[in-house]
């Protein structure tokens, strides 16, 4: 039996209220700010940002804490995930703001519409039932539809938002219906009673199925893993560099949070079916999204096929189910999220006004024009490759292993296989920086975005080098999460 809520969960709500109560005050503050760099809006959300990872840092508990009638949870997981989500949002700010300020972008839209993403991160990371899940879920993805949306004056912006907004509504309708059938199977939103009622034989096993083939349907739409991936490309490359930066980043955190309480928590009694579902996404999406990133003369379309490849790896771990394997997939995903931030923060370095370095052919020559930069990249390019002594290699080679454990070695197989394929187009981009030429202008990026971008890259670097302290702390999360 779930006992009501009280005043006393609130406490666990302090980086959720801090964010909401930040984003209101930013936004009449931005209506009365005459500043057209937006200084003000710009530091008080960073501001806003540190703060509420302070609160999740404050916040953590040894033992799972379900509040709100069950509707929501407070763990080590959700406490990891939720701080590396506002870090990443951090950083997309810092790295966006002399995109937006050249191209005369730079609104209080951007910050309030990140803080209100950022929100939506946190309840989907945090959600143990069907109606915060999804509240979460259309929060993020409200504030996202708009942020693609930003350059009005962009026909390919607005190409991409409404491509985005109407197959997200699709998927988010699917996910609904998949999530009503459940609902109806079990009688409860709360993933703890269906979790139970599903383990006892209280529901109707072909009902079952079907809701859950909806519910994966949405998560892979929302994920963009083959075949539901149409949209990622076209938007990636439409979207404004530093949205791009965005959707490739922390929304994966929660993506791989809102997966494991809705399937690993929600629904283990179902592993069978769920798993077999989740072994098709992963080939599809590691071979279509290898395969096709090869064709790839844009950067942003060919990081985009590469998100398909790379969201492909991560299920791999959650198909191993245990929590090795879930430990492995956030390693993954926060691995995943830190690199492709590095190299959407290079790509801004590049750029100026007037000028998108979103072409392969931008990169040619870059070790004469600047060499440090070329450096960077050719890290983030190993570290995605996953090329030893980076940290990529080491969070495919945890995903790998996980599969190999419980049996699937012709799995394992064919994800170093594809790997191998995919290096070519990682490697394309370091033989263009070092081997070709080019009578492009010499790069004058300004020196604190070099400083962001050079401390981000040799962190890949660092963290190959020592990968334990990492796995550890994704592994601890895990097993007081889902096993305390």
């Amino acid at each position: 039996m779930i006992s009501p809520w009280n005043s006393a969960d609130l406490t666990f709500l302090k980086p959720e209220l801090w964010l909401l109560c930040s984003a209101c005050v930013i936004l009449l503050l931005d209506l009365v700010s005459k500043d057209q760099r937006k200084a003000v809006t710009h530091w008080l959300s960073l501001l806003s940002l540190g703060i509420a990872a302070i609160l999740v840092l404050a916040g953590g508990v040894k033992s799972p804490q379900i509040v709100f009638s069950g509707m929501y949870v407070v763990d080590q997981l959700s406490g990891l995930l939720k701080f590396g989500s506002a870090c990443l949002v951090g950083l997309v700010l810092i790295y966006g703001r002399q995109y937006f300020i050249d191209r005369s972008m730079l609104t209080g839209e951007v910050y309030v519409l990140s803080l209100f993403g950022l929100l939506g991160m946190f309840v989907m990371t945090s959600a143990f039932s069907f109606l915060t899940l999804y509240m979460g879920l259309e929060l993020l993805s409200l504030s996202l539809y708009a942020m693609v949306a930003l350059r009005k004056d962009d026909s390919l912006a607005i190409e991409a938002s409404m491509k985005y907004f109407i197959l997200g509504a699709l998927a988010s309708g699917m996910l609904l219906y998949g999530m009503s059938m459940l609902y109806g199977a079990t009688g409860s939103l709360h993933l703890s009673e269906v979790s139970a009622r599903i383990a006892q034989g209280q529901t109707s096993r072909d009902f079952l199925v079907l809701g859950l083939i909806f519910i994966v349907a949405g998560i892979a739409f929302k994920l963009g893993t083959v075949p539901f991936h149409m949209w990622v490309p076209d938007v990636y490359q439409g979207a404004p560099t530093p949205i791009t930066m965005l959707i490739g980043s922390a929304p994966k955190l929660a993506a791989v949070a809102f997966v494991i309480r809705l399937l690993v928590q929600g629904l283990p009694a179902a592993f069978v079916d769920w798993q077999s579902m989740l072994i098709v996404l992963s080939v599809a999406s590691i071979v279509v999204g290898n395969v096709a990133a090869i064709a790839q003369q844009n950067i942003k379309r060919m990081l985009a096929y590469s998100t398909i490849s790379h969201m492909g790896f991560m299920l791999l771990g959650l198909i191993a189910g245990d929590a090795g394997g879930v430990a492995a997939s956030i390693f993954y995903a926060l691995v995943y999220s830190f690199t492709t931030i590095s190299g959407f923060g290079i790509l801004l370095s590049l750029t100026r006004t007037g000028f998108e370095s979103d072409n392969l052919a931008n990169f040619k020559g870059l070790v004469k024009r600047s060499p440090w930069l070329a450096l960077m990249m050719l890290m983030v390019m190993f570290s995605m490759a996953g090329i030893p002594a980076f940290v990529g290699f080491f969070a495919k080679l945890s995903v790998i292993s996980a599969i190999v454990s419980h049996g699937f070695v012709w799995l394992a197989v064919l994800a170093v296989a594809f790997s191998l394929i995919g290096a070519f187009y990682y490697l394309r981009v370091v033989k263009v920086m070092f081997f070709d030429d080019s009578d492009l202008d010499v790069v004058d990026s300004p020196f604190s975005l070099k400083c962001f971008v050079s401390v981000n890259a040799l962190l890949l670097l660092v963290a190959g080098l020592i990968p334990q302290p990492f796995l550890s702390i994704c592994a601890d999360a895990v097993n007081l999460s889902l096993l305390g």
